[in-house]
């Protein structure tokens, strides 16, 4: 095989990265906007398309295994491929809190709403942006923007506080909310784990650029 095929074939193993995290970005956008909107169908959707998710990642894993097996890949090469293999891991995770909102929005589709959701959303943005953000920094092998990405993992942080002493403060108040207050609390937490799986990320790309696992995630929460 030439380095040109070579290259190509580590062009292809990121460009699998960047479509399973485009694949997770809209999964946990759709299954947000279905809680919101108490859309059944869409999500449904979204826990139905979690399969392909999934599929992806396998394929994904493969892809990168055959390569260390067939190319004996040494150094920086090893190293982008490794990163590969756990990024699509962690993806895979965060489209499962994504099937699992989208399970919740099925649950309490014909729940009057407990309150107006604000919160959730701007989470949801916010994790969004930190996982399309941290994409760019694996497709630039930009390390600096990796480590800066992580800091704002307190912010989704935050709001997740927020909304634990909110829903607490509404099942004190009157125990018949338990149940829903407790399913967007799931929601929250979803959330907030989709955040900390970003950072992961962000940590994978640092070791591919410098060949340095450290963890970067020391959140003051």
């Amino acid at each position: 095989m030439t380095r040109e095929q070579y290259s190509h074939q580590i062009k292809d193993l990121r460009s699998s990265v960047v479509a399973m995290a485009s694949m997770v970005d809209k999964a946990v956008n759709s299954a947000v906007v279905a809680l919101v909107q108490r859309d059944v169908s869409l999500a449904q959707q979204v826990v139905a398309e979690d399969r392909a998710i999934n599929q992806h990642r396998w394929q994904t894993e493969e892809q990168a295994l055959l390569m260390i097996a067939t190319q004996a890949p040494m150094a920086k090469d090893l190293r982008t491929i490794a990163a590969a293999i756990h990024i699509v891991t962690d993806l895979e995770r965060m489209a499962d809190h994504a099937a699992g909102i989208a399970k919740i929005a099925i649950q309490t589709a014909d729940q009057a709403p407990l309150k107006p959701l604000i919160d959730i959303p701007r989470m949801s943005e916010l994790a969004r942006a930190m996982l399309h953000d941290a994409i760019t920094a694996y497709i630039e092998d930009d390390q600096a923007a990796a480590r800066a990405i992580v800091d704002r993992d307190d912010a989704v942080d935050g709001l997740y506080d927020q909304i634990y002493r909110e829903l607490l403060t509404f099942m004190l108040a009157d125990p018949t909310t338990i149940d829903q207050a407790t399913q967007l609390l799931w929601v929250s937490h979803d959330l907030e784990r989709f955040a900390d799986r970003v950072t992961n990320i962000c940590e994978r790309v640092v070791f591919a650029v410098t060949g340095h696992l450290e963890e970067l995630a020391v959140s003051t929460y």
